[in-house]
């Protein structure tokens, strides 16, 4: 009976050894699976970005004017760049933006988002919040070229239909040179950015508050706390880890934005709404200086890449403590 008993048992550890060996199998035969579907995807990027990215770096360390052999001058691109006015210009210029399509943008859709979602969706339909939330977000749907444009028309000094507007309504003091004016063209492009950004936040908000447990609200409601005590500790609590994305996504667009400058000033007047991306354009195709052009590209993409890091960092350790809390 004894050896019986440890053949059957012989046999159960070799059913659950052969078991055990049939989901490793399985589970890596899963992943190489999923392997084939990445590959495309992990070409696109090694020929576009990486690639790219390496050869621009490469040429960062020469002296070359786009035609003939690239000279080697090793860090001279970059000890310039350090000690150029118009790259730290360009430089400050873009941390204003960073303010007008990551700051501003973040405070007002979590503002409106709370508010199409709190009180336009329950006393009027969400039919109604799904509208005004649609036309936040169409100027993130127009292409840039055709907004700039847009805007540079209402802006214009003269006929410009916000200037028009002032002199209507008995401001025509208040009219102004918007993007002509360097003391106040940087503000006007902030402005606008504004418009573009904004609906992105909102949208990503709203998506979050769905999540939040209205049991929560209810409970706080009940003890006294009023709506904006709800929106700071409970509110804000439950969608850290959407403000983290936000934040890092807007503040990306600010450091790299390109377009609407071109559009709307093409870095003028005298360089007063000049940022990193397009003094590296000009500097490349303008002033035809590839090899310094191409640093200051590379210390932009530098930058990018290390709010990117810290930006995930953020928000992994969001997700992390809700996750802790739920637990």
């Amino acid at each position: 009976m004894t050896v019986t008993a440890e053949r059957a048992g012989g046999r159960g550890r070799g059913a659950r050894f052969t078991k055990s060996v049939h989901r490793q199998g399985s589970s890596r035969h899963t992943r190489d699976s999923y392997a084939l579907f990445l590959l495309p995807g992990a070409l696109a990027f090694l020929a576009v970005i990486v690639v790219p990215f390496l050869m621009n770096t490469g040429v960062s360390f020469t002296d070359w004017r786009g035609v003939g052999t690239p000279e080697w001058s090793g860090l001279a691109n970059y000890r310039e760049l350090m000690n150029d006015a118009e790259f730290w210009a360009s430089f400050r210029h873009s941390l204003f933006m960073v303010v007008a399509m990551a700051a501003v943008p973040t405070a007002l859709g979590l503002v409106l988002a709370a508010a199409l979602f709190d009180y336009v969706g329950k006393h009027f339909g969400s039919r109604w919040a799904a509208v005004l939330r649609a036309c936040f977000y169409l100027p993130q749907v127009l292409p840039i070229a055709v907004a700039g444009i847009v805007w540079s028309w209402i802006l214009a000094p003269d006929n410009g239909s916000l200037n028009e507007l002032l002199k209507a309504v008995g401001l025509g003091s208040w009219q102004q040179d918007w993007l002509g004016d360097p003391d106040i063209a940087l503000y006007s492009v902030m402005g606008v950015m504004v418009w573009v950004q904004l609906g992105f936040p909102l949208v990503v908000f709203m998506a979050g508050l769905q999540r939040v447990d209205p049991q929560l609200h209810e409970a706080a409601e009940l003890d006294g706390a009023g709506w904006w005590r709800r929106f700071r500790h409970i509110t804000l609590a439950q969608i850290r880890p959407e403000i983290y994305v936000v934040l890092t996504w807007c503040t990306i667009a600010a450091l790299k934005v390109f377009g609407a400058v071109y559009v709307l000033t093409k870095g003028g007047p005298g360089g007063a709404t000049n940022v990193p991306s397009y003094f590296s354009f000009t500097t490349f195709f303008e002033k035809t200086q590839v090899g310094y052009g191409a640093a200051v590209s590379t210390v932009l993409t530098v930058i990018i890449l290390a709010v990117s890091l810290i930006g995930l960092k953020l928000q992994t350790r969001a997700e992390d403590a809700e996750e802790g809390v739920r637990a």
